[in-house]
């Protein structure tokens, strides 16, 4: 991607990266797709297929894809659904949905993932399903949470809004697990504008959802209603969108990848400092670079935020400890206490630009300020 201007260049914290390619297959779409779900089947056959799951559905969005296996499973009130306490609210919310419990649990200092360790202790007899949250391109320690999963006859979900292209020891983020949800958000790597996917290999599994994402309707009579379940159908014009930017996945991981590689390039003689992990079992697909700064540097987040702002670029903070903000506080299930590396982490992390269109020198300027930050904190 070349940039035209790139001393004068705005930063932004994401957009997207569409060509000639989705605008083509998007008019195609207009002029004769409206009166069947052919983009959207296609668009589910080629998404399962590259992340070698069985079936795919979409959804209108990401919060939706996971509601809609929630359902699947069956969960229901009195149960309890153990996640990650530093991920966004689309992860907890369908919980909720459901009237069952959130049960937040501790993240990891390396992998900024779910703790199995804490996960084990959280168990109890309530406890219906784990959520596992692969937060920024990051991936969990995933061989640990199945182990306790499986010895605990639990299923596992896992959340891959945040990790298109990301690997964990060869295996593409949304392979884990009983079924995996992906996200297409405008400000993610690949857009709908929003929309989102649910991924899984069990046919019984698939069939409930599939049945459930239509209002709960007989397929055999027209208007027959069996049960009244929600309407999560995408439309063919987001699955148009998303299917041309599928066209170009290996492009667009390729960009996001080379973004954060220039971060740790520009920032790579600072040693107090944490970026998204790259490790020999990961791979990262690097959705938003994120920075996490060190201890010893007595620095928070929130004041390189204002710092930043201050000069003039745009900020976002790492992701919030759930437990800690007013939509959970009922629950009771999440704390400084129980989850400290979480609220350690969320206290001293900021999420960096993303935008496809960086070019290297805007990459530096921001990666100057940071170092300005450190150099006079």
């Amino acid at each position: 991607m070349k940039i035209k201007n790139p001393q004068k260049e705005k930063i932004t914290m994401s957009d997207p990266w569409i060509t000639s390619h989705e605008r083509k297959v998007v008019n195609e779409m207009m002029r004769s797709g409206w009166d069947n779900y052919a983009y959207v089947e296609k668009f589910e056959s080629v998404f399962a297929k590259w992340h070698g799951r069985k079936y795919a559905l979409m959804t209108p969005n990401c919060t939706q894809a996971i509601h809609l296996i929630l359902l699947s499973l069956g969960i229901k009130k009195g149960d309890e659904v153990l996640l990650p306490d530093c991920t966004w609210t689309g992860t907890s919310a369908p919980v909720t949905y459901t009237k069952a419990t959130p049960v937040f649990c501790d993240i990891e200092n390396d992998t900024w993932c779910l703790d199995a360790s804490s996960v084990e202790k959280r168990i109890t007899e309530n406890t219906k399903a784990v959520i596992a949250v692969d937060l920024y391109g990051n991936m969990p320690k995933m061989e640990k949470l199945l182990a306790v999963c499986r010895k605990r006859k639990i299923p596992l979900i896992e959340d891959a809004a945040e990790a298109l292209g990301s690997k964990y020891k060869g295996k593409r983020a949304g392979s884990f697990g009983i079924a995996s949800v992906f996200s297409f958000h405008r400000t993610k790597t690949l857009t709908t504008g929003e929309g989102g996917m649910l991924i899984l290999d069990n046919k019984k599994l698939y069939d409930r959802a599939k049945f459930l994402r239509d209002h709960g309707r007989d397929a055999k009579r027209s208007y027959f209603v069996l049960e009244a379940a929600p309407k999560y159908m995408p439309s063919n014009l987001q699955a148009a969108l998303g299917l041309a930017q599928f066209d170009r996945v290996e492009e667009l991981v390729k960009r996001k990848r080379y973004i954060l590689h220039l971060y740790k390039k520009f920032l790579g003689d600072i040693s107090d400092i944490t970026l998204n992990m790259e490790t020999k079992d990961v791979y990262n697909g690097a959705w938003a670079p994120s920075l996490i700064f060190g201890k010893t540097s007595g620095l928070t987040g929130k004041a390189a935020m204002e710092f930043l702002k201050k000069k003039g670029f745009p900020t976002r903070p790492f992701f919030y400890p759930l437990s800690s903000m007013p939509a959970y506080e009922k629950y009771k299930t999440g704390s400084a206490k129980l989850n400290p590396v979480a609220y350690s982490l969320s206290h001293r992390g900021i999420t960096l630009p993303a935008s496809f269109s960086l070019s290297e020198s805007a990459i530096k300027r921001y990666s100057d300020a940071i170092k300005e930050i450190l150099k006079f904190h």
